[in-house]
């Protein structure tokens, strides 16, 4: 079986090391869910990326 938690624990190290592009790419995954969804989940794409940006220490 792999070893999820230092597969996660390597990703999160690649995401601080390219924060800028991590953060671009949040965006534009919610912007995209914003555009499919005529902005009817706005509050809670925005809550789900503040969230991923938490988990990966982009919200600093």
């Amino acid at each position: 079986m792999p070893d999820l938690g230092g597969l996660a624990d390597k990703a999160k190290g690649m995401a601080g090391d390219h924060q800028d592009k991590v953060n671009e790419g949040i965006d534009k995954a919610g912007d995209a869910v914003d555009e499919k969804t005529g902005g009817k989940f706005e509050g809670q794409v925005d809550q789900g990326q503040d969230a991923v940006r938490d988990h990966l220490g982009g919200n600093q």
